[in-house]
């Protein structure tokens, strides 16, 4: 319902209902709360026009959503737009050329050698997308295997079957055999993947929209460094989080309780994918973003949103994917020395007391 104090605003409102929401006019604000209060009405607009300002107030039992509250936002603007052009004697044409918008034109520029600046093609939108995309898979992936791999382990530990495997082969073997295994798994969906958009891309390259809309981008900025540093980064972060599972996995004595151990590994993924996500999208010259894409765990998810950004240039990136790979490397050694430990550990008093318990024998072996 709306109410205003002169007719011709309320009938101006009615005269925009769509199909998503209707307005009606009532004679009074009394009324509409009558309205309101009998679920006649899912809110009221009460506008009170006080020379050339328009004020609302919107009245509802719930949230209206913010689609609904921007539109009755623009209407008033524009209204009370016109009351002040209309006071100032201006025409229709002249209000339009006072709201007509000052048009923005982006433009990316490189410096060569003797400080010259040269145009050069922005592919900064295709490659946020392409980002974007990666960030969706990796998180995807890590969330799906980290589950698989660690209860894999749990279910072998929980069978006590591991005293038997462990008697006819090392400890680190059986470890680095099983983490591949599960790894090939993935490399091959993800390779399954690549493969089926390359032949989706031959499929649909010539048609007219598609054409359209890779004529604005060049695919050397695509298929170039970029995207080898994007695949580098969503396979070193699945990596570096299966050995994390892995680790969790073999702290646990049941494979019903691989959800509490995946909890850090759960966290830290979905900690990096809001900030690529969130943060990148909105302000990729973040502080907080420039710090992360160094730190292992969340650099696969912010690396590769700076990248398509252009805030970073390719040393940055080799210097994260240096640091992503050594710890990668460190952590699955030191795994790997857990592993056996661990497996043969039977408490109940949660993981961390698994841990310590698990570091103390280790010591002891020493």
């Amino acid at each position: 319902a709306v109410y205003a104090n002169e007719p011709a605003i309320a009938q101006t409102f009615v005269e925009q209902s769509g199909d998503d929401f209707e307005f009606e006019i009532v004679d009074s604000k009394e009324q509409g709360q009558q309205q309101l209060a009998d679920k006649d009405a899912d809110a009221l607009l009460v506008i009170t026009a006080s020379g050339d300002t328009l004020q609302g107030e919107l009245l509802s039992e719930s949230s209206m959503g913010q689609a609904l509250e921007l539109t009755i936002q623009q209407l008033l603007t524009g209204l009370q737009s016109s009351y002040r052009a209309s006071e100032l004697g201006l025409t229709a044409e002249q209000v339009a050329v006072l709201s007509e918008v000052a048009p923005l034109d982006r433009q990316k520029v490189s410096f060569d050698e003797n400080g010259e600046m040269t145009h050069g093609e922005d592919n900064t939108a295709m490659q946020s997308l392409v980002s974007m995309i990666a960030t969706i898979i990796l998180f995807f992936f890590i969330i799906t295997y980290a589950q698989i791999i660690a209860q894999e382990i749990a279910s072998e530990k929980g069978t006590r079957i591991m005293e038997v495997i462990l008697s006819s082969t090392r400890a680190q073997t059986h470890y680095y055999a099983k983490l591949t295994g599960v790894i090939m798994v993935a490399a091959t969906q993800l390779v399954a993947y690549v493969a089926i958009f390359g032949g989706s891309y031959f499929w649909i390259k010539d048609n007219p929209m598609v054409k359209d809309l890779l004529a604005n981008f060049s695919t050397d900025g695509i298929f170039g460094p970029f995207l080898v540093f994007a695949i580098v980064f969503v396979f070193l972060g699945i990596l570096i989080y299966s050995v994390l599972s892995a680790l969790c996995g073999s702290l646990v004595n049941k494979a019903e309780d691989t959800a509490k151990a995946i909890i850090p590994v759960t966290y830290l993924s979905l900690g990096g994918y809001m900030l690529g996500i969130v943060l990148g999208g909105m302000d990729p010259h973040n502080v907080v973003l420039r710090v992360t894409s160094y730190i292992p765990f969340l650099s696969s998810y912010i690396m590769p949103v700076r990248l398509a950004n252009d805030t970073v240039g390719i040393g940055g990136a080799l210097i994260s994917v240096g640091i992503l790979a050594v710890t990668t490397i460190v952590l699955m050694l030191v795994s790997a020395k857990m592993y056996k430990s661990n497996v043969l550990i039977y408490n109940d008093n949660g993981i961390l007391a698994t841990l310590k318990q698990s570091l103390v024998l280790m010591k002891n072996e020493k």
